[in-house]
């Protein structure tokens, strides 16, 4: 199984947000709760079952800075990140189609 830690991005497998990238903010043994700063802020995050969702192996570095330090998240902070790695994923599948 793989290592869920909050602060990591996720992308939405099911349900009407499908393929949404959000930012793991809490979890427990069965579920993830991500915000993406915009639809779900940090005070109201979707909850979701950890099947429902791909985790990304790369952090939002000042998100998980902030909570581990027991900051407030910042909805602004969490929209700029999310669209900033947003932006890169699209890049590497642009570039990964070009190479096949």
């Amino acid at each position: 199984m793989v290592r869920i830690q909050e602060g990591m991005f996720a992308r939405s497998l099911a349900g009407h947000d499908k393929d949404r990238l959000y930012v793991i903010i809490r979890k427990d043994a069965e579920y993830v709760w991500l915000a993406d700063g915009i639809r779900r802020t940090a005070e109201k995050p979707k909850k979701k079952k950890i099947r429902h969702i791909q985790v990304i192996h790369r952090y939002a570095e000042s998100v998980k800075k902030s909570l581990e330090e027991k900051k407030p998240l910042q909805n602004q902070q969490i929209k700029q990140i999310i669209q900033s790695e947003s932006q890169n994923w699209q890049e590497d599948k642009h570039v990964e189609s070009r190479c096949n």
